[in-house]
């Protein structure tokens, strides 16, 4: 054990953590050469088309100590670096003993720059400052190295200096986490236990648990069983992530790995549980604890996805289920509408988080969907009743009449910026509710905080802020508490009909304009028919905006050459009847863009 270190990368987004995790890989020869290929890890399409990463990715690597020709055993975590995806980043430090905090020369510190590094710090793990990107002309080496000391509380000499893309320092990383990271504490002597920090599904082979091994030993056939669940079962498999699955006899304490449960219920394996071996419970060797596991991850943004097909709901079940296994934050309970008929009501950390989900399982599971509105969470408090009532979408929003108050959740806001966009940056927090803190400087960068509303922050603030800081700004936010809003349900009607997954609850001073926003970006993406459509907002029955979709019209004239007018009044008033049946009997069909117009706000 004393030559095994566990440690994860850990950084803010685009600063180098998945290139850096290549040269790991390359020079501890881990994968062949001819089959490297950039961002390896990234596994998904979507990790790819988006230069981010979305999963964890473990892996074990080999390492020989050139002065002391010694053997290492590396267990790498990638994780993340957007804020949607910090829980990730969380359970990735519960099977570390340290990390590797990337900071780019070309920007400093960040605000999940930040995050992560406060996180690491409650974990009590070491933390290995490095500057990545040395090597672009703009990098500002000794200003970042600097910002990093004063800030973090590191020494200069502490500070290691990298380029990933081009390897340069790279190799001065190993012999730092040698010395600096300290081996995992355990003992193989003690009856085994392991944490759960991921899971997949293979159709095979069932649920695979990721796992980071606390005590003991296990052995292939060894039966197991998950405390949470009282699952037992049969292990088919275990081994290491080199990074493909590599098949072994047994897992020791302190390593990090895989176990093929054969378990079909995906219900019964979650992120979090500690495993434990069947012959441990029939010895009934001294009480086994169970580890802590993992703070449980609030969702932030609600939203329903329907499938368009109603006789996918139970696929969507099941994939959702298998989603829920490869992304532990996710959260989903069944719901029905009278416009879209069965689906599922969702829970995410962010809107990034949603339509990453979204596009998978519309990709990996063959699904279309429609997505609703997304909502944040509100509590509600009845006249005469203590009892606070928690409500996901404006469907239970009861009646205004017996409301006595209206909480909605507010968030604490850093955002990083240079200086020269403070001024942009300000005017941008006011216009959303924000209430403002305080400001510090960094050098050149500036850290404000705000307190600001969760229902102003997560539609297009992120887009806005990136628009008005020219892509330079960064931000984190966590959940503080909620406050009192005079709030309102909005329903929008399209043709007279109202169409519940379009409906929102808005700030009431707001809805007005809000509704007016709505209904014209709703009149640009509904498709014009062959009869005039009527778009309306509606606040308890009252019609406050109004737009129309005007009619296709034929030239029903078009054929007279002559003779009298009233040839030509006739086919008119017969056109003018035929549109009017269509109005009665005629279907507007909403198309996704209709739903995705309704979150922008100008």
């Amino acid at each position: 054990m004393k030559n095994i270190r566990n440690f994860c990368i850990i950084a803010h987004i685009d600063h180098g953590k998945s290139t850096l995790a290549d040269r790991l890989l390359e020079i501890t020869n881990t994968v062949a050469k001819h089959k490297m290929q950039q961002r390896f890890l990234d596994k998904m399409d979507l990790e790819r088309e988006k230069g981010i990463t979305i999963k964890l990715k473990a892996v074990r690597m080999k390492w020989q100590d050139p002065e002391t020709k010694e053997d290492h055993i590396f267990n790498l975590i990638d994780t993340p670096g957007h804020v949607d995806f910090s829980y990730e980043v969380s359970r990735s430090l519960a099977a570390c003993e340290g990390a590797l905090l990337l900071i780019d020369a070309t920007q400093g510190i960040q605000a999940q720059t930040l995050a992560n590094f406060y996180a690491a710090l409650e974990q009590n793990l070491e933390i290995i400052p490095i500057v990545n990107k040395i090597d672009m002309p703009n990098a500002e080496i000794e200003k970042v190295s600097k910002n990093l000391c004063n800030n973090f509380g590191f020494r200069e000499d502490e500070v290691l200096l990298t380029s990933a893309t081009q390897g340069t320092g790279v190799e001065k990383i190993f012999p730092a986490i040698v010395k600096r990271i300290p081996s995992p504490q355990g003992n193989k002597e003690e009856p085994f236990r392991a944490l759960i920090f991921d899971s997949s599904y293979d159709q095979h082979k069932g649920v695979i648990l990721y796992v980071r091994v606390i005590d003991g030993e296990i052995e292939q056939n060894d039966r197991i069983k998950l405390m949470a669940s009282k699952a037992e079962t049969e292990i088919l498999e275990l081994g290491y992530l080199c990074p493909q699955f590599v098949p072994d006899k047994k897992l020791s304490a302190g390593e990090v790995g895989y176990i093929a449960t054969g378990l079909k219920d995906l219900s019964l394996c979650q992120v979090g549980d500690t495993i434990i071996k069947m012959s441990n419970v029939k010895r009934q060797v001294a009480n086994v604890i169970a580890l802590p596991g993992y703070k449980r991850m609030k969702p932030m943004v609600f939203l329903g996805f329907y499938p368009i097909d109603p006789d996918n709901f139970l696929k969507l079940k099941e994939a959702l289920l298998k989603m829920q296994l490869t992304d532990s934050s996710l959260e989903f309970l069944p719901e029905s509408s009278p416009a879209l008929g069965n689906g599922f009501r969702c829970g995410f950390l962010g809107l990034l988080h949603a339509e990453i989900i979204q596009e998978r399982l519309e990709r990996e599971h063959d699904l279309e969907l429609i997505a609703t509105v997304p909502n944040v969470e509100y509590e509600i408090r009845r006249k005469n009743k203590e009892k606070i009532e928690k409500i996901k979408t404006p469907f239970e929003l009861p009646d205004p009449a017996v409301i006595d108050k209206i909480k909605e959740p507010w968030v604490s806001l850093i955002v990083f910026s240079p200086k020269q966009y403070l001024g942009s940056i300000m005017q941008l927090c006011e216009g959303k509710r924000a209430k403002f803190l305080n400001i510090e400087y960094l050098g050149d960068q500036v850290k404000a905080l705000y307190e600001i509303p969760l229902a102003e922050l997560i539609i297009d603030f992120y887009d806005q802020l990136k628009s008005v800081s020219q892509g330079y700004a960064s931000l984190d936010y966590e959940l503080i508490d909620f406050r009192s809003v005079e709030a309102v349900k909005v329903d929008i009607l399209i043709a007279g009909d109202k169409v519940d997954a379009l409906s929102q609850i808005l700030v009431k001073n707001q809805a007005p304009k809000r509704s007016r926003e709505i209904l014209k970006r709703l009149k640009d993406v509904i498709p014009r028919q062959q009869f005039k459509i009527a778009l309306q907002t509606t606040i308890g029955g009252k019609i406050i905006a109004r737009e129309d979709i005007s009619a296709f019209r034929k030239d029903v004239t078009a054929k007279l050459y002559g003779g009298d007018v009233t040839r030509k009044k006739k086919l008119l008033e017969k056109q003018k009847k035929g549109k009017a049946r269509m109005k009665r009997f005629g279907k507007v069909n909403i198309p996704q863009e209709a739903f995705m117009a309704v979150l922008k706000k100008s």
